[in-house]
């Protein structure tokens, strides 16, 4: 036979036991709390931020930019595994627009302040931007310069196809400053979205010059021939970049910030032609 279990009688509750049952009862909550880590929301807020990058974030650029972060974007990809940069590049005002209209954007990196300034205007900007680059105009023209060009002001003749940025572009607008600081009225042919259609224009014979960046004909090698001027430097370009309010991954998105801002960002825009930003 199995041996009973015997259930020993609980004793009853005097009103001394029952009152210190309730006394620790009270105080059970408050040592609890005064065991938890103080200041819970500041230590998420701190744990997010020296989260390490992972997943992936998408980068607005400027047309200009399209050699140097593709580069940095594989930099990037190597030194965090894990991490996917995915690069949008087009002229800085369609960006711009993109973003305000709801594209989903980690990161601008405009080719000048003005279309920056629309990102903040709007409180998409998340911080202050960081100026990380500057860039000049320069007169690309086709191997052998058939035309002839020498200067500013040979793009005024008569009969030369110029072909240009439209003004809402920053370079379309630098050429605009510079060309009436010259006193000068420049009839292009065609007016680009972006600095890289111009450059196409030019290295398909399709136009005798276009204004571009130094650094793309820098770029482009052999397909143009580069003719610096003078009033270039009343119009120079400042680069500004910054993460967006909306961005789902700050961490990602403040890292891929810190390399192009960073000594290894500097020294890939330095190689293919761009000025030191302010920062």
């Amino acid at each position: 036979m199995r041996p009973r279990r015997t259930r020993l009688p609980v004793p009853a509750a005097g009103p001394r036991r029952l009152a210190a049952v309730l006394a620790a009862g009270a105080l059970l909550p408050a040592m609890l709390t005064g065991c938890a880590p103080a200041g819970g929301t500041t230590a998420g807020a701190d744990e997010r931020a020296g989260a390490k990058p992972a997943g992936t974030i998408t980068v607005f650029a400027a047309a200009s930019l399209k050699g140097t972060f593709t580069e940095l974007a594989h930099t990037f990809e190597a030194a965090n595994p894990g991490t996917s940069v995915t690069l949008s590049f087009a002229g800085s005002s369609d960006l711009a627009g993109q973003i305000r209209q709801g594209a989903p954007a980690d990161v601008f990196a405009s080719a000048d302040t003005a279309n920056m300034q629309k990102l903040q205007d709007a409180g998409l900007a998340d911080g202050t931007p960081r100026n990380f680059a500057t860039n000049t105009l320069a007169i690309a023209v086709p191997p052998g310069n058939p035309a002839g060009i020498a200067s500013l002001q040979d793009l005024a003749r008569p009969g030369v196809k110029l072909v240009t940025c439209a003004r809402p572009v920053p370079c379309g607008a630098a050429a605009a400053m510079v060309a009436e600081a010259a006193g000068l009225e420049l009839r292009p042919v065609s007016e680009e979205n972006a600095v890289t259609d111009v450059l196409g224009k030019v290295t398909s014979a399709e136009a005798d010059a276009g204004l571009v960046y130094a650094t793309d004909i820098k770029a482009a090698g052999a397909n143009v021939s580069g003719i610096g001027f003078p009033e270039s430097q009343g119009a120079v370009n400042t680069y500004p970049i910054v993460a967006t309010t909306t961005s789902r991954n700050k961490a990602t998105a403040q890292a891929f910030l810190d390399l192009v801002t960073g000594a290894e960002g500097k020294k890939v825009l330095a190689g293919a032609g761009f000025g030191p930003g302010s920062q």
